[in-house]
């Protein structure tokens, strides 16, 4: 027997409102084509087939849904939380699947047609004029009684809504709503006074199904902001059964003869008067949240299996709670930071925080339903509760705005993420768990627990506090291959832009941004080699653009001659130091460009050191035997190293392996190292561990992604002052006195 086809669900729209439609329809064993302008709208990465054509081109979408429709039948179109009835009416009516009649729909839409419509049937609306000039605006405004609202007749979310208080706001009122309207048609009516309540509804086998009645909250006049609403209503029965007799009044005026309502609805001295209806769901969060959370009812799924032609299912209250949506709303500006989100969902009660907007985003003047920078939906037993906890948490939750050219790590952090796609997702703790044993990639290799073993082997250490002490300005400069670094912290060679990180940024780009960062912000950072051949010459040539001040880290390529090669060029790039990384002797990207690597003897070393007249290093030491015999290869410095995971797994990390080497260096080279270190406190860890200078790596290049030369010097700078305390509490007045004194190891038991 063949299997059953399953059925397939076309959804108008693939935006933020469209998400819980899709995921819902999924759930339901449904296959999802939804459509959309924007091919990267987060519904059209969830659909099964993403069409990408706007919810507004009714006839394109009618025309595209026929030739689907050819190939892959549809059963069902639908959609939530947008104005695109018509479009989903139209094709209903060309694919011949349930659905209201186009003109109903249209009604259900312009509201002019809505409101004369609902006169006819003598449903209650505002005294209104249709308007289109500035003229026929003024005769509105002396015909009927002051104060009043202007409106678009084609647009949702409040968008160009205004209330007219005095004669003179007229003209500034008229620009703004002809501004936000589709076809340029407005509406002038009175200004109803009295309780505003948000309903749903869904529509089905001759019946009207109210499935919630909320009071909703609108502030910022003159203009209509919904701030939130609470569910149920907290007005007297009787009331709320004269607003829901509105309501289907309204529905049955309109035409809505199946699928799904909402409608705003104001309770006014002279009994309910319909606001707006749509033949939709509502948009926001009520029909998906804040219904759903006070009853036990899916309305989604009831809309969905509508659209289908099907008789809903367990619509039938399961219990009786309160829930509260509010939204929050910063001051205009730069947003720079959030913070207390996770405090804020450990609240008992809260049960969503939606953020719209995130740090890097700007924060305008609210004045519609749009824009708001996030909202937070909470639950009680009583109405009390659920808005004491919705109040707790938004208090918990501080939203930092500033200027426009204001930069901070988490606007750094976000800039980083969309650039990086899938490689990285710039994790607020850099720890290897979501990128572990991508490689090609910026994971660790295998299990990425080497990866993750060196921040473990650091946070193993904890700090001596000491603050009796006349230390207030320490020194955190140190010398280095005869430069003066004004903090003992490099940036560690990456290469491999498009390989392991996307092709967010191509290696000239990165190359500069890494090195002009910590040229401004005083030290130096490191170019590397790579598995094609002439990209060195990138980093090379940047390298000589600013002097010389760089350092270029190679591959130990099979033959010397390569390396040599290399070598020269750098030292004719003004580079003061290179060096090798010994430990990509068999390393996943060289091989996969079949680039011939492999270990160095101390004999080929020494060759390789007599061709150099700057310093040389030689980076991927992890024990004394392989530092001894770097010293004794005439290296300059060494990296206490495992390449941050990338090369093998089950290593130990740098700082458990550092106190030995540098012990046994004891002073004859200099001593660097990297991993894991993300901190001002683990700068000051690995330096009391008997490191002469720090490497840090993926951090810095998230920097770099997010913001160029200026993330790579500002994260520099965070680092300097966490140093710079660190010193400060452990009482240490320059590098050169950091000692294993100011640290010591955690007992096994609090690791």
């Amino acid at each position: 027997m063949a299997a059953k086809r399953p059925k397939h669900l076309m959804i108008i729209g693939g935006g933020v409102f469209q998400i819980p439609a899709i995921k819902t329809a999924k759930a339901m064993g449904l296959k999802v084509a939804a459509t959309d302008y924007n091919p990267e709208a987060e519904g059209m990465l969830l659909a099964d087939y993403p069409i990408v054509v706007s919810t507004r081109n009714i006839n394109l979408t009618v025309n595209t849904a026929k030739q689907f429709h050819e190939t892959c039948p549809l059963d069902g179109v639908m959609t939530v939380g947008t104005d695109a009835s018509q479009t989903v009416a139209a094709v209903a009516d060309a694919l011949n699947l349930p659905g209201i009649p186009f003109e109903v729909a249209e009604r259900a839409t312009d509201k002019i047609k809505m409101r004369q419509c609902l006169r006819e049937h003598k449903v209650p609306v505002p005294d209104f004029r249709p308007i289109w000039s500035l003229d026929e605006a003024q005769r509105a405004v002396n015909e009927l009684p002051l104060p009043l609202v202007i409106k678009p007749c084609d647009n949702m979310g409040a968008r160009g809504v205004k209330k007219i208080e005095r004669p003179e706001e007229l003209i500034a009122a008229f620009r703004e709503a002809k501004e936000a309207s589709i076809s340029g048609k407005l509406i002038i009516e009175e200004f109803m006074e009295g309780p505003e309540l948000s309903l749903d509804a869904l529509v089905f086998d001759r019946k009207i199904e109210v499935t919630g009645i909320a009071d909703r909250h609108i502030e910022r006049a003159p203009y209509f902001v919904e701030i939130g609403h609470t569910m149920p209503s907290n007005l007297p029965q009787d009331q709320q059964e004269k607003v829901k007799e509105v309501f289907r009044q309204a529905i049955r005026a309109l035409g809505i003869n199946i699928g799904a309502a909402k409608g705003d609805i104001k309770l006014t001295a002279e009994g309910p008067k319909i606001v707006e209806i749509a033949a939709r769901l509502s948009g926001g969060w009520m029909s998906v949240h804040t219904y759903p959370l006070s009853s036990g009812v899916n309305l989604m799924k009831g809309a969905i299996q509508i659209a289908l032609g099907e008789t809903p299912t367990d619509l039938k209250p399961k219990h009786a709670l309160v829930s509260v949506e509010r939204a929050l709303i910063p001051s205009p500006g730069k947003i720079l930071s959030i913070k207390g989100v996770e405090e804020a969902r450990k609240i008992k009660g809260v049960k969503e925080i939606i953020f719209m907007k995130e740090a890097g985003d700007t924060a305008e003047e609210v004045k519609s339903n749009l824009g708001k920078t996030a909202y937070v939906i909470t639950v009680g037993k009583t109405r009390e509760e659920a808005i004491r906890i919705n109040d707790l948490a938004r208090q918990s939750i501080r939203i930092e705005v500033g200027e426009s050219h204001a930069l901070t790590w988490d606007i750094i952090r976000n800039n980083a993420r969309k650039k990086f796609y899938i490689a990285c997702k710039a994790c607020v703790v850099c720890d290897g768990a979501e990128c572990r044993g991508k490689v090609p990639g910026i994971g660790g290799i295998g299990t990425g627990e080497s990866f993750t073993e060196n921040l473990r082997a650091l946070a193993r250490y904890r700090i001596n506090l000491r603050t009796i002490h006349n230390v207030k300005l320490p020194d955190i400069s140190t010398d280095l291959f005869g430069q003066r670094l004004s903090l003992p912290v490099l940036a560690a060679p990456i290469t491999g832009m498009e390989t392991n990180l996307a092709g967010g940024m191509d290696e000239k780009e990165y190359a500069e941004a890494i090195l002009d960062g910590c040229i401004t912000g005083g030290t130096l950072g490191m170019v590397g080699d790579g598995a094609s051949p002439k990209k060195y010459l990138i980093g090379l040539e940047a390298i000589q653009k600013r002097g010389g001040l760089g350092i270029p880290i190679f591959k130990p390529r099979e033959y010397n001659m390569e390396i040599v090669t290399r070598f020269k060029a750098a030292e004719d790039a003004g580079a003061i130091a290179v060096g090798i990384d010994i430990d990509a002797a068999s390393f996943k990207t060289m091989s996969l460009k079949g680039q011939a690597v492999g270990p160095k003897s101390i004999e080929e070393l020494q060759d390789l050191k007599s061709h150099l007249s700057v310093p040389f290093i030689l980076k991927g030491i992890m024990n004394v035997e392989s530092a001894m015999a770097a010293i004794e290869a005439g290296a300059d410095a060494i990296v206490v190293s495992n390449h941050g995971g990338r090369v093998m797994d089950a290593m130990p990390g740098t700082a458990e392996v550092l106190p030995e080497i540098a012990a046994a260096v004891g002073g004859r080279i200099k001593v660097l190292v990297d991993g894991g270190i993300r901190e001002g406190v683990d700068i000051l860890k690995m330096l009391a561990l008997g490191a002469d200078a720090v490497m840090i790596g993926r951090p810095v290049c998230i920097a770099a992604f997010g913001a160029g030369r200026e993330g790579v010097e500002f994260y520099l700078n965070e680092k300097r002052e966490e140093l710079r305390k660190a010193m400060i509490l452990t009482g240490c007045a320059s590098i050169g006195q950091i000692d294993p004194s100011v640290i010591f190891r955690a007992a096994k038991g609090d690791r």
